[in-house]
């Protein structure tokens, strides 16, 4: 089961204009929107946090500079030319805070690495300034969170530039069973930029095909079962779904509080690390990161390692390989290559528990959604435009021409027969899946082969978009890191018909610098990453 995320978007009629306008909603681009159209070149293509960073440091560009191209940036290629509709609304205030930290920068230097530089982050995810947060669903258009979500605040005090919030699977999606991801009812449909009418999956879709298509450095997206990993998969780029509690969820729109995470996507593994290191830690308002006081790094960089798959035992997850020949094959080799570099594969390696949890994972979803929403609600005061889930499924009926058009809300509505979490069966499938996942799953099998992380693919190559069907794949391998609340990455692997796809390393619970050494080695090793090139379809 797979989360996705949502959407919406808001037009940059020019850089100057926006900036001085606030707010904007930026309308879903129409299909006929320039999808043969190749961007022009661009300077800050493919370029690195590191990169960026030591620009800063010599002159040549300020975080001013640095956000007008990105801006520009974002006008050419996600509302005009390919129309990847990825960003679904810029903060009105992000020159005026890039020209602060640039002064900050000549008086008082500079904050954290990573002063200065943009950033984008999902559209469930809470800041205190003029942009909503809405998970892309019409029934919180307009709302402003009371204050920043603990994500927000790591950046900001970092001196990073908030550009604006993504496009994701309305909900996350969590909404409906025949959902397409991407879709929101706020925002319309995100396209993968490696072929248009191909699906970016989700729920963090913008957040992935933003920097897939450089129209930021780096992104924030957010996971329950694979909604970073997967639309990392699908659009080539690097994603961190760290230990649930690394990172606080305080302030972000909730489905399941005990696999809900934040975390970072990026193009390489060195700047998904840096951006780790400005996310991880404790926070008050999230007593899920108590343990992260002990378990956190201030750095992740530290772990990056050229010669990290040396000596590590992986586990070959194989039951976990899905149906795709192609992705199977581009793993056999991948796996030949690590052997090379001195890694130890022993396969198989699968989960002992693999297919025994049944419906319970979803269970539990549905009564931590309706419980963790209505908190969630009740927190924005008493404008919220909406009180509780009831109000939500409320809204969506009456505007079922805009947000049912293309799938129900199957899940809200089996969510809001749920009862309090004290109920029998939420406890049994809560332990259910606690036990299934973790002691006699991902810490069984690497307990009995002494294994440093297991391996399989993420998932299969991006399926086309389709609104009568809604999403449907080739399997992934999201779920077991994902109940266990593990941490899992994802790193580019290879290429069917032009269309990335992925390969994860996951381990036991606090394992980042683990993770982090080995996927840093193996992506040395193999350079997959090749940039988008927005085509209308796949290469035959």
């Amino acid at each position: 089961m797979q989360r996705r995320s949502f959407l919406k978007v808001t037009a940059l009629s020019a850089t100057a204009a926006f900036v001085s306008a606030g707010c904007k909603t930026i309308t879903e681009p129409s299909p006929k929107s320039g999808l043969s159209i190749a961007p022009k070149s661009f300077e800050l293509e493919e370029t690195t946090l590191p990169q960026i960073q030591h620009s800063l440091e010599k002159g040549k560009y300020s975080s001013v500079k640095l956000a007008k191209i990105y801006l520009e940036r974002i006008q050419e290629i996600d509302k005009r030319g390919p129309a990847l509709n990825s960003v679904l609304e810029l903060n009105p205030d992000a020159m005026a805070i890039a020209t602060a930290l640039d002064k900050e920068r000549q008086t008082k230097g500079p904050r954290s690495p990573l002063h200065g530089i943009p950033v984008l982050i999902k559209d469930n995810i809470d800041t205190r300034d003029r942009m909503t947060t809405t998970a892309g669903s019409l029934a919180l258009e307009g709302s402003i969170a009371l204050k920043d979500s603990g994500v927000a605040r790591r950046l900001k005090e970092a001196g990073m530039v908030i550009l604006g919030k993504t496009n994701l699977s309305e909900w996350a999606n969590f909404r409906g069973t025949r959902s397409t991801s991407g879709w929101s009812g706020r925002g319309g449909q995100t396209r993968n930029p490696y072929a248009l009418d191909r699906n970016p999956s989700g729920s963090s879709s913008g957040s992935a095909v933003a920097v897939s298509a450089n129209l930021c450095p780096v992104a924030v997206g957010t996971e329950t079962d694979g909604s970073i990993l997967s639309p990392s998969s699908f659009n080539g780029i690097v994603g961190i779904k760290p230990t649930v509690g690394l990172i606080s969820r305080a302030g972000i729109i909730p489905i399941s509080h005990t696999q809900d995470t934040a975390g970072p996507m990026a193009r390489t593994v060195a700047d998904a690390a840096m951006l780790l290191g400005i996310l991880a830690g404790p926070d008050p308002a999230d007593l899920a990161t108590t343990p992260a006081a002990q378990n956190a790094h201030r750095t992740y960089t530290q772990f990056l390692d050229p010669n990290g798959l040396k000596g590590a035992r992986i586990g070959v997850a194989r039951k976990l390989f899905g149906t795709s020949k192609p992705v199977e094959k581009i793993l056999n080799e991948l796996l030949e290559q690590m052997k090379k570099e001195g890694a130890i594969v022993v396969d198989p390696a699968d989960l002992p528990t693999t297919g025994k949890f049944g419906n319970n994972e979803f269970q539990v979803m549905l009564y931590e959604f309706k419980a963790g929403l209505n908190a969630y609600l009740a927190s924005l005061g008493p404008n919220a435009p909406v009180k509780t889930l009831k109000d939500v499924i409320e809204f969506n009926e009456r505007q079922r021409d805009k947000e049912l058009q293309w799938f129900g809300q199957e899940d809200l509505t089996m969510a809001e027969e749920k009862g309090p979490l004290t109920d029998e069966p939420y406890l049994k499938a809560l332990e259910t899946c606690a036990r299934l996942s973790r002691k006699e799953g991902i810490d069984a099998i690497m307990d009995k082969h002494q294994l440093d992380a297991l391996v399989a693919p993420t998932t299969g190559p991006a399926h086309v978009t389709d609104y009568l069907y809604g999403d449907r794949g080739s399997g992934g391998s999201t779920w077991p890191a994902a109940v266990a609340g593990y941490p899992s990455i994802t790193v580019p692997a290879g290429f069917v018909l032009g269309l990335p796809v992925g390969i994860s390393f996951f381990g036991r619970a606090w394992s980042e610098p683990k993770l982090v050494q080995i996927a840093y080695s193996f992506e040395q090793a193999t350079l997959v990453r090749k940039k988008p090139g927005f085509r209308s379809t796949v290469q035959a």
